[in-house]
């Protein structure tokens, strides 16, 4: 069984029930961080002190405060303390279920089970540690569900990416270079012309505008 638990969650509520969950589990040390930066000093702590965390419990929201955060996001979270341990095991524990959510962090290969909050959250938690212990992934079945449907719409990096720099006010001449930067391809401008079309073509929107709007509206971007 995991040893040394990490649990990265804002809600005074859900830390406590996740810490009832562990010590049924007999689990040996559990740390809590309201805040993604505080759980990862934590995390770079323990590294550095020869005894890293074998798993991570971790939300995907997190509400701002007055703090200024450099990890504002679990998914940010996620991918900094993986990149530091790559032999860290990840639990996502969210109530964020969208398909597109879902679908970007398995792909990332960063985490290892996806528990849903609801009535069952407590009972899946559990079962998703002890999958984990005996080297198996785990998704509560609602998420299951999800990945199972095959006519749900996702997009790639570079939509996803175009349309969010169309959004926050970027040219397309700015939106070619901040994708070559980030090594995403196709990055020329023609390529972001044409898909930009396509997907008004596919969403049926009458410009760019309209485009973002429907896009915000199915929480794609």
């Amino acid at each position: 069984m995991f040893k040394k638990v990490l649990v990265a969650e804002d809600m005074d509520s859900i830390n406590h029930a996740v810490a009832f969950v562990l010590k049924d589990l007999k689990i040996a040390q559990v740390d809590h961080a309201q805040y993604c930066d505080r759980a990862w000093l934590l995390s770079k702590k323990a590294i550095q002190e020869g005894s890293p965390y074998d798993l991570l419990i971790c939300d995907l929201s997190f509400k701002p405060d007055y703090r200024e955060e450099k990890l504002t996001s679990g998914k940010d979270l996620i991918s900094a303390l993986k990149f530091e341990d790559p032999q860290l095991k990840v639990i996502v524990n969210s109530i964020e279920d969208h398909p597109q959510t879902v679908r970007e962090l398995w792909a990332s290969g960063n985490i290892d089970a996806y528990v849903c909050k609801d009535r069952s959250g407590l009972k899946e938690l559990k079962q998703a540690i002890l999958n984990l212990n005996e080297g198996a992934n785990y998704n509560s079945p609602s998420i299951e569900k999800i990945l199972n449907q095959n006519n749900v719409l996702t997009l790639n990096d570079f939509e996803i990416n175009i349309v969010k720099y169309l959004a926050n006010g970027y040219t397309q001449d700015e939106i070619q270079k901040e994708l070559k930067n980030k090594n995403i391809r196709p990055s020329s401008k023609s390529a972001i012309e044409k898909r930009l079309k396509e997907l008004r073509d596919e969403f049926r929107a009458n410009t760019n505008p309209h485009l973002i709007s429907i896009m915000k509206d199915l929480q794609l971007i």
